[in-house]
């Protein structure tokens, strides 16, 4: 494992990808990160697992599922907490913020104005306090900084990434009201290798 390969596949956004290149950027392992152009896309397509990506080359073998991605990660480099349960904890709260994009995804591609407008409205008003309200008690309990108390996890990496992407393409004030929530997210992005990769990594739209 340790002289592993690595190749991330994915297009130039950060999206679905970035908390798989936050794990690699905290554990200091090096890869390869391509960025597909759309128009070589539907090429590329037909050779990959599931007809998507992020894709995840490891030794020459391919993992696809972004999800399943990082699990793959946090478990080499770590960073799935210090028992079984913590480890359980990770998956429940990282599927939990799933389920919260899958709300954002409904309408955040939508042509429809009226339609859109209408999804986004709920999304705010409804979707987002019903998971946000839960998170903020779940970190006033865990004791420190992060879900699992003072010690940072994949799953902290993978929803400060979500909760920083619904602000750039929700709404700014998407933590207005969650006061841990943003502090919890601050405490992620100042993770030294965090951090790092944040200023040098490219800039894309979302």
């Amino acid at each position: 494992m340790a002289n592993s390969t690595y190749k991330l596949i994915y297009f130039n956004v950060k999206a679905r990808a970035e908390p798989i290149r936050f794990l690699f950027a905290v554990a200091g392992v090096p890869y390869e990160d391509r960025r597909v152009e759309r128009a070589d896309w539907p090429a590329l397509k037909e050779v990959m697992p599931w007809g998507k990506i992020p894709v995840l080359e490891v030794d020459g073998q391919t993992l696809a599922e972004s999800t399943a991605i990082c699990r793959f990660l946090a478990r080499r480099f770590k960073l799935t907490g210090a028992n079984d349960l913590e480890a359980a904890k990770c998956d429940e709260y990282v599927d939990a913020v799933m389920d919260l994009r899958a709300g954002w995804r409904a309408f955040h591609f939508l042509e429809d104005e009226e339609k859109k407008a209408e999804l986004k409205k709920q999304f705010l008003e409804v979707q987002v306090p019903a998971c946000f309200s839960k998170f903020e008690k779940i970190l006033e309990k865990s004791g420190g900084v992060f879900l699992l108390g003072e010690t940072y996890s994949w799953a902290d990496l993978h929803i400060a990434h979500t909760l920083s992407f619904f602000e750039e393409t929700v709404s700014p004030d998407t933590l207005k009201g969650y006061p841990k929530l943003l502090k919890f997210k601050e405490a992620v992005f100042n993770i030294p290798q965090i951090k790092k990769w944040v200023e040098e990594r490219p800039k894309t739209n979302m």
